[in-house]
């Protein structure tokens, strides 16, 4: 029996060796990656045959460059900002979804002097990033008959919520919903939001995955996209078990805000997250160059793919 079991352990032949893949994050690890922290976790990677390592960036520029040069396989990103990158030629695609709904907003103190979007002429805003949020700003003000010149921006630099409650600012642009807002409620400061996608600003992906199409496998890209399709699932159907191992992968992510976070990220997951929607980035690269962002428009198939062929 003994050379029975070696015999049919040679005829096995050794176990195909898993995929690697290099995962840079767009920041920190913090809700927003809940899927993949599930999929790694729940051995959704595994059953794919992959083997995915995270990696969190030291400057949050950084992971578009290095996927565009092979130096990670994956990125995480912003799609507003693929649209900036492949402008200035980085070669670089979408390949997925990760959050399929706008996250940053126009926060302002809800007891302050802002009750509508009219109220911020003559008043000071603070901004992190210029260019993308700038031209969403102009285009929120537009509908009030205002333009950037009837406010004055401040570079608050990412001290976004403590410029708003110091007051050195009347409102902030480019405050995540998920994330400022519970980061004020913490402090005992109610805030408010006014949504780009409600007010004239076309609506897009907040956190795409994006590659260099000549370097990577898409086969191998569509098995990572089906793992954390699978994690989404896990999450919807079980929010509670979920939070809970996300909260134990590191001390630091079991706090209020992270809790908080959690629960307000959950529904902006992207179910199908290989699935494209092209009139999506079709509309916003035209708002792009609308706005002067950009020069041009680029089709659709010079932003994005869907790896497995879904639309």
């Amino acid at each position: 029996m003994r050379y029975l079991a070696v015999l049919l352990c040679l005829m096995a032949g050794p176990a195909a060796a898993a995929d690697r893949l290099t995962v840079m994050l767009d920041w920190f690890v913090n809700p927003d990656h809940g899927p993949l922290i599930i999929a790694e976790h729940e051995g959704f990677f595994a059953d794919e045959g992959l083997e995915v390592e995270l990696v969190a960036p030291a400057d949050p520029a950084d992971p578009p460059k290095m996927a565009a040069a092979g130096r990670a396989d994956i990125a995480v990103s912003y799609q507003p900002q693929l649209h900036l990158q492949v402008a200035e030629g980085l070669p670089l695609k979408r390949v997925g979804t990760l959050i399929a709904t706008p996250l940053n907003c126009l926060l302002v103190l809800k007891d302050g002097p802002i009750h509508d979007i009219a109220d911020l002429r003559g008043r000071r805003v603070g901004f992190s990033v210029a260019g993308v949020e700038e031209a969403m700003l102009g285009a929120m003000l537009a509908p009030a008959g205002m333009g950037m010149d009837d406010v004055e921006m401040v570079n608050v630099n990412w001290s976004l919520s403590p410029a708003l409650m110091s007051g050195q600012v009347d409102a902030v642009i480019g405050a995540f919903r998920n994330f400022e807002l519970n980061q004020m409620k913490i402090e005992g400061v109610e805030g408010r939001c006014f949504y780009p996608e409600e007010s004239g600003v076309p609506s897009y992906d907040e956190l795409i995955y994006v590659a260099n199409p000549d370097l990577v496998n898409p086969k191998v890209i569509a098995r990572f996209l089906a793992a954390t399709e699978r994690a989404v699932q896990f999450m919807v159907n079980h929010p509670e078990e979920s939070w809970a191992i996300f909260a134990a992968h590191a001390p630091e992510l079991n706090d209020a805000l992270n809790a908080m976070a959690w629960d307000d990220t959950l529904p902006r997951f992207a179910l199908r997250p290989a699935a494209l929607d092209a009139g999506r980035y079709a509309r916003f690269e035209r708002f792009l160059s609308d706005r002067g962002l950009i020069e041009g428009v680029r089709p659709v198939s010079d932003l994005a793919v869907a790896p497995d062929g879904g639309e």
